[in-house]
């Protein structure tokens, strides 16, 4: 790697060589995190019958609810209880909660030559449920790459929708309200606010981008648009298996072992909570 001169920045070159030889370390510690991460996802687990009235009692104890924000893992659902995993749980869902939401991303508004985002016809690219459940919702937020799928009352009204991010924004919103989360048949916990939580602490392997393109409200209704999200600098991975640990051990998250089904419960604004002051102590926490 090439050094660079002393006048970047007005930095001397003993700065300038400190400054290098500190991101080449946290660069070392993601690496190693992501091989090691990449090992635990290649252990799969065996998934056994699960009784349907043992899993009721666990959505059960968070009836309270009035809204939840899922994540679902449909393979892990349909070995464990040998049905179509979608209708079932969608259906224990309409029992339980007055809201359902579900992320819609779309990436590919990303592209270089500018995206477009249709509300009603854009696939989610993340996980299965998302792609059906487009058809089952009843509301969807304007965000072209990180949209929130809605079935339910729940809105997102007044909210700011052109930076995914924002303080103001929808995740923002869920984190004000500390709207409930339920990540079923997944490895590890699945949370989209983390990425809020990133945001908001400022990280520093990632960074705001603007990107041009399209929207269309319906068949008829388009507009072009600017929207504000985020980049990752370089490649990344989440530690789960540390985050679920230490959030497990500071009592904000509850996780269940259905032989072999797992099921993570926690609230958006108490992962904040407990992983911001891990963050600002060591920015790359999440990721190493």
């Amino acid at each position: 790697m090439e050094l660079p001169g002393p006048s970047q920045q007005g930095e001397s070159l003993f700065s300038t060589a400190t400054r290098i030889m500190g991101q080449s370390y946290h660069r070392g510690r993601t690496v190693r995190n992501r091989t090691s991460m990449a090992a635990q996802r290649r252990q799969r687990r065996t998934i056994g019958p699960v009784a349907e009235g043992t899993f009721d009692r666990v959505l059960d104890s968070y009836a309270d609810a009035e809204t939840v924000f899922v994540h679902a893992g449909l393979r892990d659902l349909k070995t464990a209880f040998e049905r179509n995993p979608y209708t079932f749980l969608l259906g224990r869902f309409d029992e339980r909660f007055e809201s359902v939401l579900n992320p819609g991303f779309t990436p590919s508004f990303r592209s270089i030559d500018g995206g477009v985002y249709h509300k009603e016809h854009s696939l989610p690219k993340f996980g299965a449920f998302s792609r059906l459940f487009l058809e089952d919702c009843e509301y969807r937020t304007n965000d072209p790459t990180n949209s929130i799928l809605v079935r339910g009352p729940y809105r997102f009204t007044g909210c700011n929708q052109t930076d995914t991010w924002a303080k103001d924004g929808c995740f923002g919103k869920l984190d004000r309200e500390n709207v409930r989360y339920l990540s079923i048949g997944t490895n590890w916990i699945r949370s989209s606010q983390i990425h809020y939580i990133e945001a908001q602490l400022d990280v520093p392997y990632i960074e705001t981008r603007s990107y041009e393109g399209v929207i269309c409200h319906d068949d008829v209704s388009c507009e072009e648009i600017t929207h504000h999200s985020h980049e990752y600098t370089m490649p990344i991975t989440w530690n789960r298996s540390k985050i679920q640990e230490d959030l497990e051990r500071a009592g904000a998250l509850d996780m269940y072992d259905l032989n072999g089904l797992r099921v993570f419960a926690f609230r958006a604004r108490d992962i904040r909570e407990i992983l911001a002051p891990k963050i600002l102590a060591d920015p790359y926490y999440l990721v190493s």
